[in-house]
């Protein structure tokens, strides 16, 4: 075991993998000498070479409809979109082709990409470095969206993610690249060296793709999250002494239903709790899954406490943010109701 923070578990997972297939390539902005702009691929370019570890035009359209022809041709390819805020140019190409090809080619073809990007907010890069655009990308058929929220998940999601023969957005909050943070300001709510799930296994190790995890067991309510927002969540829960559980998705697509169906069922009350602005956020699918197979069980409305329906502000950005108090405020008012 070795004890890591997220983005020595990334690079850590990169690096066992590129040295296990030497199918996987790595290429995007800034990725090869500089080692990106958070240091996620420092040092690959260098150990395997220019041909694996390279650095790409600033054509997010181009990156991955590249990466789209390597899958095709047999590579494992891992490009990087340097922020999620910049994949929307690539659009087109993640839900018109990499997501379609195992499908229009009758399983002749695949895409087995993994696209790995940093996403939601916590370092005051404006409107345009700090959205969460997850839910986009949960309606795309043949696509699978990850978003862990720990070092020991990162490693194994993205381990499972680049050994996938079906396109993977591997999202990255990194507001928790370095540590969990309380929601409120930039003090870390346990440093990661504390932290269970810093302990990484040091050789290859796979978190399955599409099942979630009770980051908290509780028997009062539910709180369904991911990324940053697990740790908010729990957080919550420590400072009002509710006792909640927290359900960490880890995979948008595929969901896990069954953890979250079971906990909702145990508990009675449910919040579904995310970064992203609440209209049409990933939050109404999960609202409506949990309507679905738990109606007879709630003893209370559904609430979701999420970003505000505003652009992405620069300097209130630990305002917009969902925090403790909001979460503890949802507790309260979802307790009161009978």
């Amino acid at each position: 075991m070795a004890t890591m923070n997220m983005l020595q578990a990334i690079r850590d997972a990169l690096d066992l993998k590129m040295a296990d297939d030497d199918n996987v390539v790595i290429f995007g902005e800034d990725v090869g000498y500089f080692g990106g702009v958070f240091r996620a691929t420092d040092g690959l370019q260098k150990k395997y070479g220019k041909n694996r570890v390279f650095d790409a035009p600033i054509s997010e359209l181009g990156i991955i409809g590249a990466a789209v022809g390597m899958g095709a041709y047999g590579l494992r390819p891992v490009p990087e979109i340097q922020f999620a805020d910049y994949i929307l140019p690539a659009y087109d190409q993640i839900a018109s082709e990499a997501a379609r090809l195992r499908y229009r080619s009758s399983g002749e073809f695949f895409a087995p990409i993994t696209i790995r990007t940093p996403c939601g907010g916590g370092i005051y890069g404006g409107q345009t470095h700090s959205q969460s655009p997850e839910a986009l990308f949960t309606h795309v058929a043949g696509l699978k969206v990850v978003m862990p929220s720990n070092p020991y998940d990162a490693k194994g999601l993205l381990i499972s993610s680049i050994e996938d023969d079906d396109p993977v957005i591997f999202f990255e909050p990194k507001r928790i690249y370095n540590g969990p943070f309380d929601g409120h300001h930039d003090r870390p709510v346990v440093p990661w060296s504390k932290h269970p799930a810093s302990e990484v296994p040091e050789g290859l190790y796979r978190v399955p793709i599409g099942k979630a995890a009770v980051a908290l067991e509780g028997s009062e309510l539910t709180i369904l999250a991911y990324g940053t927002m697990v740790h908010v969540a729990i957080a919550a829960a420590q400072e009002s002494g509710i006792n909640a559980e927290v359900i960490d998705l880890r995979t948008l697509l595929p969901l896990d239903e069954e953890t979250i169906v079971a906990s909702v069922k145990k508990t009675g009350r449910c919040i579904v709790l995310h970064e992203a602005t609440q209209t049409s956020g990933f939050g109404a699918e999960l609202a409506t899954i949990v309507q679905e197979h738990c109606f007879y069980h709630l003893e209370a409305p559904i609430l979701r406490v999420a970003g505000y329906d505003t652009p992405y502000p620069h300097a209130q950005e630990w305002d917009y943010f969902p925090g403790p108090a909001r979460v503890i405020d949802a507790m309260r008012e979802i307790l009161e109701t009978a």
